[in-house]
Protein backbone atom coordinates (compact mmCIF):
# COMPACT_ATOMS: atom_id res chain seq x y z
CA UNK A 1 0.00 0.00 0.00
CA UNK A 2 2.85 2.75 0.95
CA UNK A 3 4.39 2.15 -2.50
CA UNK A 4 1.35 2.21 -4.27
CA UNK A 5 0.75 5.28 -2.65
CA UNK A 6 4.45 6.80 -3.36
CA UNK A 7 3.85 6.12 -6.88
CA UNK A 8 0.14 8.03 -6.58
CA UNK A 9 2.44 10.96 -4.96
CA UNK A 10 4.98 11.25 -7.71
CA UNK A 11 2.18 11.33 -10.23
CA UNK A 12 0.39 14.15 -8.97
CA UNK A 13 3.92 15.74 -7.92
CA UNK A 14 4.60 15.52 -12.12
CA UNK A 15 1.69 16.73 -13.04
CA UNK A 16 0.55 19.46 -11.02
CA UNK A 17 -1.41 17.61 -8.72
CA UNK A 18 -4.39 17.03 -10.79
CA UNK A 19 -5.29 20.10 -12.37
CA UNK A 20 -2.10 22.14 -13.78
CA UNK A 21 -0.51 21.29 -17.19
CA UNK A 22 2.48 19.50 -17.10
CA UNK A 23 5.44 20.97 -19.25
CA UNK A 24 8.75 19.06 -19.75
CA UNK A 25 10.86 21.73 -20.92
CA UNK A 26 9.73 24.50 -18.37
CA UNK A 27 8.83 23.47 -14.68
CA UNK A 28 7.60 27.20 -13.28
CA UNK A 29 3.83 26.37 -13.00
CA UNK A 30 0.79 26.71 -15.25
CA UNK A 31 -1.66 29.59 -13.89
CA UNK A 32 -5.34 29.76 -15.42
CA UNK A 33 -5.46 32.23 -18.47
CA UNK A 34 -5.85 35.66 -17.05
CA UNK A 35 -5.58 34.93 -13.25
CA UNK A 36 -3.76 37.72 -12.60
CA UNK A 37 -6.18 39.79 -13.68
CA UNK A 38 -8.98 37.88 -11.69
CA UNK A 39 -6.93 37.01 -8.37
CA UNK A 40 -5.07 39.48 -6.15
CA UNK A 41 -3.09 36.96 -3.67
CA UNK A 42 -1.22 39.79 -1.95
CA UNK A 43 -2.11 42.01 1.04
CA UNK A 44 -3.77 40.91 4.66
CA UNK A 45 -3.66 36.78 4.41
CA UNK A 46 -7.12 35.08 4.14
CA UNK A 47 -6.16 31.33 4.78
CA UNK A 48 -7.31 28.35 4.86
CA UNK A 49 -5.81 25.14 6.73
CA UNK A 50 -6.37 22.24 4.56
CA UNK A 51 -4.22 19.61 5.74
CA UNK A 52 -6.83 17.01 5.78
CA UNK A 53 -7.88 17.57 1.73
CA UNK A 54 -6.09 14.76 0.23
CA UNK A 55 -7.74 12.16 3.17
CA UNK A 56 -10.76 13.62 2.24
CA UNK A 57 -10.57 13.41 -1.74
CA UNK A 58 -9.30 10.09 -1.10
CA UNK A 59 -12.49 8.78 1.14
CA UNK A 60 -14.12 10.27 -1.82
CA UNK A 61 -15.24 14.13 -0.57
CA UNK A 62 -16.16 16.46 -3.30
CA UNK A 63 -16.95 20.10 -2.81
CA UNK A 64 -19.47 22.09 -4.57
CA UNK A 65 -20.17 25.67 -5.01
CA UNK A 66 -23.93 27.51 -4.14
CA UNK A 67 -25.04 26.10 -7.70
CA UNK A 68 -24.34 22.50 -6.73
CA UNK A 69 -21.34 22.40 -9.55
CA UNK A 70 -18.04 20.52 -8.58
CA UNK A 71 -15.12 22.08 -8.14
CA UNK A 72 -11.03 21.07 -7.21
CA UNK A 73 -11.34 22.09 -3.21
CA UNK A 74 -8.14 24.71 -3.62
CA UNK A 75 -9.34 26.71 -6.62
CA UNK A 76 -13.04 26.77 -5.07
CA UNK A 77 -11.43 28.28 -1.74
CA UNK A 78 -9.44 30.74 -4.29
CA UNK A 79 -12.77 31.91 -5.89
CA UNK A 80 -13.95 31.75 -2.05
CA UNK A 81 -11.48 34.81 -1.51
CA UNK A 82 -8.82 32.65 0.21
CA UNK A 83 -5.06 33.90 -1.04
CA UNK A 84 -3.00 31.42 1.04
CA UNK A 85 -2.87 28.07 2.50
CA UNK A 86 -1.25 26.60 5.69
CA UNK A 87 -0.34 22.86 6.16
CA UNK A 88 0.38 20.82 9.01
CA UNK A 89 3.77 17.90 8.84
CA UNK A 90 4.13 15.11 11.40
CA UNK A 91 7.02 13.81 11.06
CA UNK A 92 6.46 9.48 11.09
CA UNK A 93 2.37 9.74 11.33
CA UNK A 94 2.18 5.60 10.70
CA UNK A 95 3.78 5.56 14.06
CA UNK A 96 1.98 7.97 16.14
CA UNK A 97 -1.31 7.04 15.80
CA UNK A 98 -3.24 4.08 17.76
CA UNK A 99 -6.47 2.71 17.36
CA UNK A 100 -7.26 2.04 20.38
CA UNK A 101 -7.57 5.84 20.70
CA UNK A 102 -9.82 5.99 17.25
CA UNK A 103 -6.68 7.50 15.61
CA UNK A 104 -5.01 5.13 12.53
CA UNK A 105 -3.14 6.74 9.66
CA UNK A 106 -1.37 3.84 8.14
CA UNK A 107 -1.07 5.73 4.60
CA UNK A 108 1.20 8.44 6.19
CA UNK A 109 -1.57 11.29 5.46
CA UNK A 110 0.28 14.74 6.09
CA UNK A 111 3.90 13.13 6.17
CA UNK A 112 6.34 14.90 4.06
CA UNK A 113 5.22 13.10 0.58
CA UNK A 114 2.03 14.48 1.43
CA UNK A 115 2.75 17.88 2.20
CA UNK A 116 5.14 18.24 -0.67
CA UNK A 117 2.09 17.46 -2.70
CA UNK A 118 -0.41 20.33 -1.63
CA UNK A 119 2.11 22.47 -1.28
CA UNK A 120 2.94 21.90 -4.66
CA UNK A 121 -1.08 21.91 -5.75
CA UNK A 122 -1.11 25.51 -3.75
CA UNK A 123 1.63 26.93 -5.12
CA UNK A 124 0.27 26.16 -9.06
CA UNK A 125 -2.87 28.19 -7.86
CA UNK A 126 -0.84 31.24 -6.79
CA UNK A 127 -1.37 30.60 -2.90
CA UNK A 128 0.86 32.29 -0.48
CA UNK A 129 2.18 28.90 1.76
CA UNK A 130 2.70 28.54 5.35
CA UNK A 131 4.00 25.39 6.86
CA UNK A 132 3.00 24.21 10.45
CA UNK A 133 5.66 21.92 12.02
CA UNK A 134 4.15 19.87 15.04
CA UNK A 135 7.45 17.96 15.71
CA UNK A 136 4.89 14.83 16.24
CA UNK A 137 3.98 11.87 15.04
CA UNK A 138 0.44 13.19 15.77
CA UNK A 139 -1.43 15.95 16.77
CA UNK A 140 0.37 18.77 18.67
CA UNK A 141 -2.14 21.39 20.84
CA UNK A 142 -2.47 22.52 24.06
CA UNK A 143 -2.90 19.49 25.93
CA UNK A 144 -0.77 16.69 24.02
CA UNK A 145 3.02 17.75 22.98
CA UNK A 146 4.37 13.90 21.90
CA UNK A 147 7.70 13.19 20.85
CA UNK A 148 8.01 11.44 17.72
CA UNK A 149 8.48 7.58 18.49
CA UNK A 150 11.99 7.66 16.35
CA UNK A 151 12.95 10.79 18.88
CA UNK A 152 12.14 9.44 22.27
CA UNK A 153 15.62 8.11 23.56
CA UNK A 154 16.93 11.06 22.22
CA UNK A 155 19.06 13.62 24.19
CA UNK A 156 17.93 17.47 24.59
CA UNK A 157 21.29 17.99 22.39
CA UNK A 158 20.09 15.19 20.50
CA UNK A 159 16.81 16.68 20.04
CA UNK A 160 17.90 19.88 19.10
CA UNK A 161 19.47 18.00 16.17
CA UNK A 162 16.60 16.39 15.02
CA UNK A 163 13.80 19.32 15.18
CA UNK A 164 16.93 21.29 12.79
CA UNK A 165 17.11 17.92 10.82
CA UNK A 166 13.56 17.44 10.05
CA UNK A 167 12.69 21.28 9.54
CA UNK A 168 15.26 21.11 6.65
CA UNK A 169 14.28 17.97 5.13
CA UNK A 170 11.23 18.95 4.70
CA UNK A 171 11.34 22.85 3.81
CA UNK A 172 14.20 21.42 1.57
CA UNK A 173 11.70 18.94 -0.18
CA UNK A 174 9.47 21.89 -0.98
CA UNK A 175 12.21 24.45 -2.36
CA UNK A 176 13.40 21.50 -4.60
CA UNK A 177 9.98 21.77 -5.91
CA UNK A 178 10.63 25.51 -6.48
CA UNK A 179 7.69 26.48 -4.17
CA UNK A 180 8.37 29.32 -2.23
CA UNK A 181 7.36 29.46 1.35
CA UNK A 182 6.36 32.58 3.29
CA UNK A 183 5.75 31.22 7.20
CA UNK A 184 6.94 28.63 8.99
CA UNK A 185 5.56 28.00 12.50
CA UNK A 186 7.88 26.02 14.90
CA UNK A 187 5.42 24.11 16.85
CA UNK A 188 1.75 24.08 17.15
CA UNK A 189 -0.27 25.78 19.97
CA UNK A 190 2.74 25.46 21.92
CA UNK A 191 1.38 27.46 25.33
CA UNK A 192 3.43 25.00 27.66
CA UNK A 193 6.15 24.22 25.39
CA UNK A 194 6.82 21.16 22.84
CA UNK A 195 8.23 17.90 22.99
CA UNK A 196 7.38 17.50 26.10
CA UNK A 197 8.73 16.69 29.17
CA UNK A 198 12.20 17.83 27.93
CA UNK A 199 10.53 21.35 25.94
CA UNK A 200 8.17 21.45 28.42
CA UNK A 201 7.54 25.55 29.22
CA UNK A 202 6.24 27.15 32.54
CA UNK A 203 6.17 30.43 34.30
CA UNK A 204 10.20 31.17 34.89
CA UNK A 205 11.38 28.04 33.06
CA UNK A 206 11.47 28.30 29.43
CA UNK A 207 14.74 27.50 28.86
CA UNK A 208 14.60 24.27 26.81
CA UNK A 209 11.32 25.24 25.11
CA UNK A 210 13.88 28.60 23.57
CA UNK A 211 16.49 26.42 22.62
CA UNK A 212 14.14 24.09 20.47
CA UNK A 213 12.19 26.57 19.17
CA UNK A 214 15.54 28.66 18.18
CA UNK A 215 16.86 25.34 16.79
CA UNK A 216 13.54 24.83 14.15
CA UNK A 217 14.12 29.08 13.75
CA UNK A 218 17.27 28.27 12.13
CA UNK A 219 16.95 25.59 10.40
CA UNK A 220 13.85 27.51 8.66
CA UNK A 221 16.15 30.44 7.66
CA UNK A 222 18.44 28.50 6.03
CA UNK A 223 16.67 27.05 3.35
CA UNK A 224 14.17 29.94 3.38
CA UNK A 225 15.84 33.16 4.69
CA UNK A 226 12.78 35.84 4.61
CA UNK A 227 10.13 33.33 5.75
CA UNK A 228 8.40 34.63 8.75
CA UNK A 229 8.76 31.93 11.48
CA UNK A 230 5.89 31.92 14.15
CA UNK A 231 5.87 30.84 17.35
CA UNK A 232 2.10 29.54 17.97
CA UNK A 233 -0.03 29.57 20.81
CA UNK A 234 -4.08 28.96 21.91
CA UNK A 235 -6.20 31.24 23.48
CA UNK A 236 -6.03 34.37 21.78
CA UNK A 237 -8.01 36.02 23.85
CA UNK A 238 -6.10 35.30 27.02
CA UNK A 239 -2.74 38.18 27.38
CA UNK A 240 -1.75 36.25 30.35
CA UNK A 241 -1.29 33.42 28.13
CA UNK A 242 0.92 35.46 25.77
CA UNK A 243 3.21 37.36 28.80
CA UNK A 244 4.44 34.91 30.36
CA UNK A 245 5.63 32.35 27.35
CA UNK A 246 7.06 35.34 25.40
CA UNK A 247 8.64 37.08 28.07
CA UNK A 248 10.54 34.21 28.61
CA UNK A 249 11.30 33.65 25.20
CA UNK A 250 12.70 36.40 24.82
CA UNK A 251 14.90 36.07 28.19
CA UNK A 252 16.19 32.90 27.56
CA UNK A 253 16.89 34.18 23.76
CA UNK A 254 14.21 31.75 21.98
CA UNK A 255 14.11 33.83 18.33
CA UNK A 256 10.53 33.97 16.13
CA UNK A 257 9.15 36.63 13.69
CA UNK A 258 5.46 36.32 13.87
CA UNK A 259 3.33 35.77 16.97
CA UNK A 260 0.46 33.23 16.71
CA UNK A 261 -2.63 32.92 18.04
CA UNK A 262 -5.63 30.54 17.66
CA UNK A 263 -9.40 31.65 18.82
CA UNK A 264 -12.51 29.00 18.88
CA UNK A 265 -15.29 30.23 21.07
CA UNK A 266 -17.96 28.60 21.98
CA UNK A 267 -21.49 30.16 21.26
CA UNK A 268 -23.40 28.56 23.69
CA UNK A 269 -21.07 29.67 26.74
CA UNK A 270 -19.39 32.01 25.38
CA UNK A 271 -19.74 35.50 24.21
CA UNK A 272 -18.02 36.16 20.37
CA UNK A 273 -18.29 39.76 20.67
CA UNK A 274 -16.52 39.95 23.79
CA UNK A 275 -13.64 37.37 22.66
CA UNK A 276 -13.03 39.04 19.60
CA UNK A 277 -12.64 42.15 21.38
CA UNK A 278 -10.66 40.83 23.83
CA UNK A 279 -8.19 39.05 21.24
CA UNK A 280 -8.10 42.25 18.91
CA UNK A 281 -6.76 44.22 21.89
CA UNK A 282 -4.25 41.20 22.50
CA UNK A 283 -2.97 41.58 19.42
CA UNK A 284 -2.60 45.15 19.25
CA UNK A 285 -1.07 45.21 22.98
CA UNK A 286 1.78 42.27 22.08
CA UNK A 287 2.54 44.34 18.61
CA UNK A 288 3.59 47.17 20.97
CA UNK A 289 5.39 44.94 23.70
CA UNK A 290 7.64 42.66 21.45
CA UNK A 291 7.69 44.92 18.35
CA UNK A 292 6.67 41.81 16.37
CA UNK A 293 3.87 41.24 13.97
CA UNK A 294 0.87 38.80 14.80
CA UNK A 295 -0.98 36.25 12.68
CA UNK A 296 -4.40 34.35 13.34
CA UNK A 297 -2.95 31.07 12.29
CA UNK A 298 -6.96 29.51 13.60
CA UNK A 299 -10.10 30.75 13.91
CA UNK A 300 -13.44 28.65 13.80
CA UNK A 301 -16.99 28.65 14.96
CA UNK A 302 -19.61 25.53 14.11
CA UNK A 303 -20.63 26.40 10.89
CA UNK A 304 -24.25 26.01 11.74
CA UNK A 305 -24.46 28.82 14.40
CA UNK A 306 -26.86 31.55 12.89
CA UNK A 307 -24.10 34.24 13.90
CA UNK A 308 -21.10 32.40 12.08
CA UNK A 309 -20.81 35.48 9.30
CA UNK A 310 -20.53 37.78 11.69
CA UNK A 311 -18.73 36.23 13.46
CA UNK A 312 -15.96 36.17 11.36
CA UNK A 313 -16.58 39.39 9.28
CA UNK A 314 -16.24 41.21 12.96
CA UNK A 315 -13.30 39.82 13.47
CA UNK A 316 -11.22 40.01 10.14
CA UNK A 317 -12.80 43.38 9.57
CA UNK A 318 -11.19 44.76 13.15
CA UNK A 319 -7.86 42.25 12.74
CA UNK A 320 -7.40 44.10 9.05
CA UNK A 321 -7.28 47.67 10.72
CA UNK A 322 -4.05 46.64 12.61
CA UNK A 323 -1.21 47.27 10.51
CA UNK A 324 1.19 44.76 11.98
CA UNK A 325 -1.97 42.14 11.96
CA UNK A 326 -0.75 40.26 9.11
CA UNK A 327 -3.55 37.97 8.56
CA UNK A 328 -6.39 35.56 9.51
CA UNK A 329 -6.72 31.55 8.35
CA UNK A 330 -9.42 29.53 9.53
CA UNK A 331 -8.86 26.11 10.37
CA UNK A 332 -10.33 23.41 7.86
CA UNK A 333 -12.97 25.24 6.30
CA UNK A 334 -13.51 22.66 3.78
CA UNK A 335 -14.68 19.87 6.01
CA UNK A 336 -18.23 18.97 5.84
CA UNK A 337 -20.86 16.03 6.88
CA UNK A 338 -18.90 15.79 10.62
CA UNK A 339 -15.20 15.05 9.02
CA UNK A 340 -13.23 13.39 11.75
CA UNK A 341 -15.77 14.70 14.54
CA UNK A 342 -15.42 18.10 13.35
CA UNK A 343 -17.55 20.92 12.91
CA UNK A 344 -16.31 24.06 12.44
CA UNK A 345 -15.77 24.33 8.61
CA UNK A 346 -17.03 26.78 6.49
CA UNK A 347 -19.06 24.48 4.57
CA UNK A 348 -22.62 23.09 4.80
CA UNK A 349 -24.14 19.27 4.78
CA UNK A 350 -23.97 19.18 1.46
CA UNK A 351 -20.51 20.17 0.52
CA UNK A 352 -21.51 24.00 -0.73
CA UNK A 353 -19.99 27.06 0.95
CA UNK A 354 -21.84 28.61 3.39
CA UNK A 355 -22.51 32.85 3.88
CA UNK A 356 -19.13 32.88 6.60
CA UNK A 357 -17.25 32.80 3.31
CA UNK A 358 -18.51 36.81 2.54
CA UNK A 359 -15.75 37.81 5.98
CA UNK A 360 -12.91 36.56 3.23
CA UNK A 361 -14.14 38.64 0.20
CA UNK A 362 -13.76 42.02 1.21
Amino acid sequence: MKQFKNILMASALLCGAFFTACDDNDEKPVFPENQENVYDMSGFAKGADVSWLTEMEKSGYKFYDAEGNDHECMSLLRDLGMNSIRLRVWVNPDQGWSENEGYFNPEGWCDKDDVVTKAWRAHNLGYRIMIDFHYSDIWADPGRQEKPAAWADLSFEELQKAVADHTTDVLSAIKARGIDVEWVQVGNETRSGMLKPDGAASSGNTANFAKLVTSGYDAVKAIYPQAKVIVHIDEGNNPNRYIWLFDGLKADGGKWDVIGMSLYPDPETQDWRKLNNDCISNIKNLIERYNTPVMMCELGINWNYEEAEAFFTDFVTKAKEIDQCLGVFTWEPQCYGGWKGYHKGLFDDSGKPTSAFNAFKR
